[in-house]
């Protein structure tokens, strides 16, 4: 059994600053590539940013600049810091984890249950 426990969503204005985190418990031996989804009221589910194992991020061009995905393998979490948050940031935003639960085994995703995160005045 693995969980991922997203943390760290709010209201905020805009301009500010929000940190996200995704930790994953539970049988988990390895963890391979994780990211960041969102999905905005009556949009499609994109891709915010996503980061290899060694490292290696990717974010979207919309948030390029702005916000920072990153990692701590030894705590098995993962992290979004998102800087000069505009309205159309607003969002429910999902981390992933590629995870393989015992040595023989390829990863599989596994989702959060999503952090709402809400930008306005």
């Amino acid at each position: 059994q693995v969980q991922l426990v997203e943390s760290g969503g709010g209201l905020v204005q805009p301009g500010g600053s929000l940190r996200l985190s995704c930790a994953a418990s539970g049988s988990v031996f390895r963890i391979d590539a994780m990211g960041w989804y969102r999905q905005a009221p009556g949009k499609q589910r994109e891709l915010v940013a996503a980061i290899t194992r060694g490292g290696i991020t990717n974010v979207v061009d919309s948030v390029k600049g702005r916000f920072t995905i990153s990692r701590d393998n030894a705590k098995n979490t993962m992290y979004l810091q998102m800087s000069s948050l505009k309205s159309e940031d607003t969002a429910v935003y999902y981390c992933y984890a590629n995870i393989a639960t015992t040595p023989s085994t390829v990863s599989s995703r596994y989702w959060g249950q999503g952090t709402q995160v809400t930008v306005s005045s």
